[in-house]
């Protein structure tokens, strides 16, 4: 999906990503980070955010939560960062940033709760009187206050299926007072998600129906007395700096970039936006079986947000054929295993067992079993690998052991 804009915007970062793999530092199965335009995304889409009032908590969820990119967008100007669950919170503290928000899309499990409130988080959204109970009791051992959001939703509100949840919003009056009753939290303000949605018919990105539900939740929670003088609105879902203006109009405090600052939101897929692309999917031919070519899996995802497009794939033997034709991949099918993928070269073009195989995926890594890849000092023309890690954001050392 994001193969063309690669090759038309970032060039030099496929090339240096081939070059890499040839000479033995990256490995096949991994999602391959540009850690410098990733700071560049950061910088611009942070810098437009701080300009409308807006709060920025990264999310790396999709990039593995890998240490070298936590850096580069904390380098960037990100305020901090949102963690989708506790396996994204963990690295985010080990490496010394700042957990901006918890449990806005999985809530924390009760078990985690103690490890969770000693993280200190910002913000930790909860779905229920219960969550709220569970993370004040944490804080509270914790000898700590722990700022909630509540996720309100009204019949008729947008989700992702699987991903319901939330105070229905006549109840909300009755879990402010339960918040405000309990040692150890504050109600801090409201979250939806999605905020925004993509639609194929406009190649836009619209505000789904959950924010005219949050507008109504804020003018409910402003009237209550236990509101904080500036209520906190959580507004994410498909953040790009095209949509920050929208988001500010609609009364919105935080938001949380993701694939905006690897330019791969849909809006990246469709049109040219100022953050460039920063993300490939990196293989290599395993073997030819009866002519055709077989490449490594491991990290073939394919993000259900995007309808069945034709995959296609850079397959290049050194960095001078990045430039050749794609050719055509066949995915496995999604109830198989991800061990292959086939290619298929057209007319007489061969290619080697070895050579690398370059995808412009949607990459989610913490979904997959790929190696996270850094790499620094594409834009001097320098390229080096900073690190490799695993979708826990552990370090990786090529040959054995662990670093």
């Amino acid at each position: 999906m994001f193969l063309r804009s690669l090759l038309q915007h970032n060039p030099r970062f496929v090339e240096a990503a081939v070059g890499l793999h040839q000479a033995g530092r990256v490995p096949a199965n991994s999602c391959v980070l540009d850690l410098d335009t990733i700071e560049a995304n950061t910088a611009l889409l942070c810098g437009r955010a701080h300009d409308l009032g807006l709060t920025v908590y990264a999310m790396t969820k999709q990039i593995g939560r890998a240490p070298g990119a936590l850096g580069a967008m904390a380098r960037g100007g990100a305020d901090g960062f949102v963690a989708v669950d506790m396996a994204c919170a963990r690295p985010i503290a080990r490496n010394g940033h700042r957990l901006g928000h918890l449990g806005h899309l999985v809530q924390v499990p009760r078990a985690e709760a103690a490890e969770a409130a000693g993280l200190e988080p910002d913000y930790w959204t909860v779905f229920s009187a219960n969550k709220a109970a569970e993370a004040a009791a944490a804080a509270r051992a914790c000898g700590r206050s722990q700022r909630l959001l509540v996720r309100v939703f009204d019949p008729g509100d947008e989700f992702y299926s699987g991903h319901e949840g939330g105070v229905v919003l006549d109840d909300l009056p009755a879990m402010i007072d339960r918040i405000a009753s309990l040692q150890g939290v504050e109600f801090a303000g409201l979250t939806t998600f999605p905020a925004l949605l993509f639609s194929s018919e406009t190649g836009a990105a619209r505000l789904t129906r959950n924010v005219d539900t949050l507008a109504r939740a804020a003018e409910i929670a402003g009237r209550h007395p236990a509101s904080p003088e500036r209520l906190e609105l959580n507004l994410p879902g498909t953040t790009s700096t095209e949509v920050l203006g929208l988001l500010a109009d609609s009364g919105g405090t935080q938001v949380e970039p993701g694939h905006g600052l690897t330019g791969t939101t849909p809006l990246h897929a469709v049109g040219d936006l100022p953050e460039q692309p920063a993300v490939l999917y990196l293989s290599e031919v395993a073997h030819v079986h009866q002519g055709v070519p077989f490449c490594f899996g491991g990290g073939l995802y394919i993000d259900p947000v995007f309808a069945d497009y034709e995959v296609r794939a850079v397959v290049a033997h050194d960095p001078s054929e990045v430039s050749t034709d794609p050719v055509r991949a066949d995915m496995p099918d999604p109830a198989a295993i991800d061990y292959y993928a086939k290619l298929h070269p057209e007319g007489r073009r061969t290619v080697a067992e070895g050579a690398t195989v370059v995808f412009g995926f949607r990459v989610q890594a913490f979904v997959t079993r790929a190696f996270v890849v850094g790499i620094e000092g594409v834009s001097r023309g320098e390229p080096r690998v900073a690190g490799v890690w695993n979708c826990f954001g552990d370090g990786v050392v090529l040959g054995g052991g662990q670093r």
